[in-house]
């Protein structure tokens, strides 16, 4: 599905962009596989890796991949609702309090997995009227079949960056 970029803030193209358009239910359920997967074939130690000092664990981007989706449901609910504008949120302070170094794999799994479900469980509830409904998030204009797109072109960001940046760490670390 080809989606107009007035229906999403340029930042967001990236994201967007990651999608080429392949539908949506492919998306999330190819998503989901790799994520998964990548779960399945870690330790709770390996999972606790950054490839620098400064840089998120493992676990932290799976937590922050969990955090963003359910913070584009709730925007995509509000503006299928009539919101007319949703603030921002940081990323950070969310990622700050929330401790998901501590959280098991399993549990990040399962998180993962219930989250998937609610996502494509909201949008499968939408009109094709309400996908097409715009709101301002985050100071942009936004329709809520965009946010749905950027979920998943969110998640494939992520996986990039951890094939490409945590991997290699992790395959070198002697556990």
């Amino acid at each position: 599905m080809y989606i107009d970029s007035k229906e999403y803030g340029s930042f967001y193209g990236r994201y967007i962009n990651l999608t080429n358009g392949i539908p949506l239910q492919d998306l999330w359920k190819g998503g989901l596989n790799d994520v998964l997967m990548l779960m399945n074939n870690l330790t709770d130690e390996e999972a606790l890796v950054r490839y620098e000092p400064e840089k998120w664990s493992l676990k932290e981007v799976f937590g922050h991949m969990l955090d963003t989706e359910r913070i584009f449901c709730y925007r995509a609910l509000a503006v299928a609702r009539g919101e007319e504008e949703i603030k921002g949120y940081d990323h950070n302070i969310y990622l700050n309090n929330a401790d998901f170094d501590r959280a098991s794999l399993r549990s990040l799994k399962e998180q993962y997995i219930i989250s998937r479900k609610y996502t494509e469980s909201l949008f499968g509830s939408f009109s094709d009227n309400d996908l097409l409904k715009t709101g301002i998030v985050n100071s942009s204009t936004f329709s809520v079949r965009a946010m749905a797109y950027v979920i998943a072109g969110h998640e494939q960001h992520h996986l990039h960056i951890i094939a490409e940046k945590y991997l290699p760490v992790v395959t070198k670390t002697d556990f």
